[in-house]
């Protein structure tokens, strides 16, 4: 039997999936800053890890997912200060709309979601063995550092090399870096800033301590799984590898695992180009289904390239899928198919997503031949369609209910479409032409999409 490879950017090959532990995986996701709405970045680092998830529990694995929540930085605290908000009133806030955006594209809870919040005391206690370890110093105007320079593997992960990155870096007056390189494990308090009592006095965490913290607490010193967004490779995830293998003496990860970036109209996502979309904009014309199947159009580690036109081409795809299910009876999956083979292989290979929705696309097509022969076929090729679907959080609607629905609200009601479907089948059989096709121009003109076929007249939006 195929086994699962995954692509590791810590060698920058596809290697063998091995658990540590047999028949039990443990993974670490970077999750949101919580100071705003969810962005389509978010969304495709939800949906990739998400279909990781759902897939290694295919196999079989027992799963311990985590994705943090940060709860705490420089961006919490002034936005909350320009919104004249205690900063856990504004993270709870966003914390529920991250919650509800992550819902709507299908999304499953993690095992667990820790906020750097609940995480302080582990946050102190690696810092105190860093700096015992000689990793980390205390600086004289009260922030922590960690000290670069004293682990000679730092830069494994992006492959950057420390002399290369020291060469550009620079010291900002008074922030007591013995190295430019060095980076801030706690902060000193500011006036009227959340802190916490520590042995170097009030302060807060640096960002990249946190994760440290939160992943090895809840899965261990070293576990199997670390993935995120391709900007947190460097320094983000580099800084994780250097102060967990310093304080812990372990390897940290086995495989890392990072998703491309997305961008727009084939330009790089950004506030200060305008072209910055939340997900909730995006679901304002078009349905989470199809923003999650046009995620999962792209292999996760290249980059997504967001337009209206890619999204359209989503939703005809998920209407043709939908539509092969359409009519049949539930029933048990069929076995032994290719199709269903093929889609296996695919995800073994890395995740390809792309490739497992080719054959799914395949198996719809034996699936509309079957029916031609045999209804009782076909519904075990629809429910082994629907299945491979779930493993990619997609196709689990009611077939009718997806093609029915309108994206944004229609002008004709449901009722309204049947019964004028009822006054042209009742036109067609008075043979009064004219009018059977004057009412499917109607229909046409809103959008509604007719199919004659044996079994009589379906609808759906186009």
């Amino acid at each position: 039997m195929e086994t699962l490879r995954i692509h590791n950017s810590l060698t920058g090959k596809k290697e063998a999936f091995v658990p540590m532990e047999p028949g039990r995986v443990r993974m670490y996701v970077c999750g949101m800053t919580v100071y705003d709405l969810c962005h389509l970045g978010h969304a495709r680092v939800m949906v990739v890890f998400d279909v990781v998830y759902r897939f290694l529990k295919t196999l079989g694995y027992e799963v311990t997912y985590i994705r943090n929540i940060t709860d705490i930085d420089d961006k919490i605290i002034n936005r909350a200060n320009e919104n004249g908000e205690s900063f856990t009133e504004l993270t709870n806030r966003f914390i529920r709309a991250m919650h509800e955006d992550s819902a709507a594209l299908g999304v499953e809870s993690p095992s667990e979601e820790p906020r750097a919040t609940d995480h302080i005391k582990r946050i102190i206690t690696m810092i105190e063995t860093l700096i015992v370890r000689g990793h980390a110093y205390e600086a004289a105007n009260g922030d922590v550092y960690y000290s670069v320079g004293s682990f000679p593997e730092y830069g494994k992960l992006s492959g950057k090399s420390i002399e290369d990155l020291r060469a550009g870096a620079r010291v900002e007056p008074g922030d007591g870096k013995r190295d430019p390189m060095d980076f801030a494990l706690w902060k000193a308090a500011k006036p009227a800033e959340p802190s916490w009592e520590s042995p170097w006095g009030q302060g807060r965490p640096g960002w990249h301590i946190e994760c440290s913290a939160m992943s090895t607490e809840l899965l261990g010193n070293h576990f199997d799984i670390h993935g995120g967004g391709a900007d947190l490779s460097f320094p983000h995830h580099e800084n994780e590898i250097a102060q967990s293998e310093g304080c812990t003496g372990e390897k940290f990860v086995n495989y890392w695992m990072h998703n491309g970036f997305v961008r727009i109209n084939d330009e790089k996502m950004s506030k200060s180009l305008g072209n910055f979309f939340t997900v909730r904009e995006i679901l304002e014309h078009f349905r989470a289904e199809e923003v999650r199947y046009f995620i999962l159009t792209s292999h996760y580690r290249s980059p997504l390239n967001y337009d209206d036109e890619h999204l359209l081409n989503a939703r005809q795809a998920l209407t043709r899928l939908y539509t092969s299910l359409r009519g049949l009876p539930d029933a048990k999956p069929a076995g032994g198919d290719a199709c269903a083979e093929a889609f296996m292989l695919a995800m073994k290979d890395d995740f390809n997503t792309p490739e497992a929705l080719a054959a799914m696309f395949e198996l719809a097509r034996e699936l509309n031949r079957a029916r031609e022969d045999s209804s009782e076929k076909a519904a075990g090729l629809a429910a082994r369609l629907k299945y491979l679907g779930g493993i990619l959080g997609i196709l689990q609607e009611d077939p009718d209910t997806f093609l029915k629905a309108a994206v944004s609200g229609g002008t004709l009601s449901d009722e309204e479409i049947e019964s004028m479907i009822r006054q042209r089948i009742q036109a067609r059989a008075d043979k009064n032409w004219a009018e059977a096709d004057r009412i499917r121009d109607a229909l046409d003109n809103e959008g509604i999409i007719l199919e004659d076929g044996a079994n009589g007249t379906t609808w759906r939006r186009s």
